[in-house]
C-alpha cells in the first residue's frame, strides 16, 4: 500500500509542483512586462507634457521684447524646465526634451537658421551643464548660470562660422553678462520648483 502511495506521488507530485510553478512564473513574468509598460507609458507622456511646457516657454520668449537691440538676447524661460528635468529625471531626459523643444519651437515659430543656432547653444550648454552637475561642486544655480553663460558662447561661435565675421565676438560681453543674469534667475526658479516638484517620473 504505501509502495503503492510512493509509486502515485511520483506520478502525480513533482509534476503537478512544476506545473505550477511553471504557471506562477508565467504569470510574475506578465505582471512585471504589464508594469514596465505601464511605467513606460507614463514616462512618455511626462516627457510630452515636459517637452509642451518648454515649448509654450519659448514661445513667450517671442514675446517679450527685449529693448538691447543686440540679436541672441533671451530670457532663456525654457531652461527652466531643463534644468527642472536634468536634477529630477536625468540627463538622458533633459536632452531629449531640450532636443524636441528646439525643433519644434524652430519649425513651428522660426525657421532653420534658428534651429542651428539653439541646438549649438543648447548642445554646449547642456554638455557644461551636466559636467558641472556631475562633478557635485556646483549648486542648482551655478549650473544654470553655467548653461546661460555656455548658450550663449556657443550662439556666438556658431554665428561667427556661418557668417564667416569675428565682428560678432563684440557681442560677446553682452551676451555673456545677459547669459550670467538669466541663467542666475532660470536657476533659482528651478531650484524652488525643484523643492515644491520633487519626484521622479
Amino acid at each position: 500500500m504505501d509502495g503503492q502511495k510512493g509509486l502515485a506521488y511520483r506520478r502525480t507530485g513533482p509534476f503537478s509542483f512544476y506545473r505550477e510553478n511553471r504557471r506562477f512564473e508565467r504569470k510574475r513574468i506578465q505582471k512585471e512586462v504589464q508594469e514596465m509598460k505601464g511605467s513606460k507609458t507614463e514616462r512618455i507622456a511626462g516627457l510630452g507634457l515636459l517637452t509642451s511646457l518648454a515649448l509654450i516657454a519659448s514661445y513667450i520668449e517671442l514675446l517679450i521684447p527685449i529693448p538691447i537691440g543686440i540679436p541672441g538676447v533671451k530670457p532663456g524661460l525654457a531652461n527652466m524646465v531643463m534644468v527642472w528635468v536634468l536634477y529630477a529625471l536625468g540627463p538622458a531626459e533633459a536632452l531629449a526634451v531640450n532636443g524636441m523643444r528646439i525643433l519644434l519651437a524652430g519649425f513651428l515659430f522660426g525657421s532653420l537658421s534658428m534651429i542651428l543656432y539653439s541646438l549649438a547653444g543648447a548642445a554646449l550648454s547642456f554638455l557644461c551643464m551636466y559636467l558641472a552637475k556631475k562633478s557635485g561642486r556646483f549648486s542648482v544655480i551655478g549650473v544654470s548660470i553655467i548653461g546661460g553663460v555656455m548658450h550663449n558662447v556657443g550662439q556666438i561661435l556658431v554665428a561667427v562660422c556661418v557668417l564667416e565675421t569675428v565682428s560678432l565676438l563684440y557681442y560677446g560681453p553682452v551676451l555673456l553678462a545677459a547669459g550670467l543674469i538669466t541663467g542666475l534667475l532660470i536657476g533659482i526658479i528651478a531650484r524652488e520648483a525643484r523643492k515644491r516638484i520633487p519626484g521622479k517620473m
